[in-house]
């Protein structure tokens, strides 16, 4: 008999939703639920791939129940004790290939943000474009109560929190609430429980009017200019915003604007 599946995937218009749906375990990591991480994301990639206009504007990505992510499962890590080094670094892989899946997706990504976000969450939340907090939730970097460190997380959290939160919240481990959240960076919006959904449906709104191969480009601007040399950024950006503008989407856009009606995408 097969195993429950740890989440759902639900591939629609106008936009894809993930729902991590571990709700005992408050959506707590496995290398199961890795392994359907990876393959969840890959479909969604594909969708977006074989035809930009048709696939979802976005992807939205919550936890079941009232929980968003609380890290590691337990039963995961005490399994892992004995693990080799080389067992270790395996596991360490997966996570850091589903996290750079999640951050390189083609498509933009919200995070729906529904209650505790922490350690291996708080991952998933930085390498999401947009992200939507409960009032309720609660987040931390709590790695370190454990006797180690956010250190797979690290590559995609500090791009977006800076050094100056990392060096207090990686070692701390201290939990904090939405407001903390918002003012490093890591969430965008916090609203009460009861707008969460409407807050998501606004951004995707948003997405949706946009045309999906040049919001794809912005994602790989901004990826690209963390790790490029200023002199190559600009190079990068001009030859970017080139052929964007001779492509049939930039022109579709321009031609829409000239002649004042809705372009081809819009929905």
């Amino acid at each position: 008999m097969a195993s429950p599946s740890r989440l759902r995937l639900e591939i629609r218009s106008p936009a894809a939703r993930l729902t991590l749906n571990r709700p005992e375990v408050r959506n707590a990591f496995d290398d199961a639920l890795i392994g359907e991480l990876r393959e969840a994301l890959e479909k969604v990639r594909t969708a977006y791939e074989g035809s930009p206009e048709k696939a979802p504007r976005a992807l939205v990505l919550t936890g079941e129940g009232q929980a968003f992510c609380a890290g590691a499962d337990m039963n995961w890590m005490r399994r892992s004790v004995a693990y080799t080094r080389e067992e270790n670094e395996s596991d360490a892989r997966s996570m850091a290939a589903v996290l750079r899946s999640l951050d390189e997706l083609p498509l933009p990504t919200i995070a729906r943000v529904n209650g505790a976000c922490l350690g291996g969450g708080m991952g998933l939340l930085a390498c999401c474009d947009v992200g939507i907090a409960s009032d309720r939730a609660q987040f931390g970097f709590t790695e370190a109560r454990l006797g180690i460190a956010p250190a797979v997380i690290s590559a995609f959290v500090l791009p977006k929190i800076g050094a100056s939160a990392a060096r207090r919240y990686f070692l701390t481990a201290e939990l904090f609430g939405p407001a903390e959240a918002k003012e490093m960076g890591v969430v965008h919006e916090v609203v009460p429980a009861a707008e969460l959904d409407a807050s998501v449906d606004r951004f995707v709104s948003a997405l949706a009017g946009n045309g999906p191969r040049a919001v794809s480009a912005a994602k790989q601007l901004i990826r690209e200019a963390l790790t490029r040399t200023r002199t190559d950024t600009i190079e990068n950006a001009v030859r970017a915003i080139a052929g964007l503008r001779a492509s049939p989407e930039g022109q579709e856009g321009l031609g829409a604007f000239l002649e004042k009606r809705s372009p081809s995408w819009k929905r």
